[in-house]
């Protein structure tokens, strides 16, 4: 079956950095798009980055522009958020998702949390 796998999340201090990977199994990776939400205590989840299915194109929320890349390998099934100049903001937990081209079937992983602060 389906499986994404977040990790890398951390607690870290305000202005540093982490990279968030998420390994995906059990679908052909290049079929899909990708992309990060976080869901902040109390908040709703929100849409952080996206990415095509051949990395072509990526979007970002205007809260995270400028601090925050997202990238993907197909070889090995992998997309990545790395998150820099972090915010006490930012704290929330983030997951990835993949949208299927063809079904437009959305997977979800379980999540990993991300701390900022001091």
């Amino acid at each position: 079956q389906v499986q994404l796998v977040e990790s890398g999340g951390g607690l870290v201090q305000p202005g540093g950095s982490l990279k968030l990977s998420c390994a995906a199994s059990g679908l052909t990776f290049s079929n899909f798009h990708m992309r990060w939400y976080r869901q902040a205590p109390g908040k709703e989840r929100e849409l952080v980055a996206r990415i095509t299915i051949a990395g072509g194109s990526t979007n970002y929320a205007d809260p995270v522009k400028g601090r925050f890349t997202i990238s993907r390998d197909n070889a090995k099934n992998t997309v990545y958020l790395q998150m820099n100049s972090l915010k006490p903001e930012d704290t929330a937990v983030y997951y990835c998702s993949a949208l299927s081209t063809f079904s437009g079937r959305d997977y979800w992983g379980q999540g990993t949390q991300v701390t900022v602060s001091s």
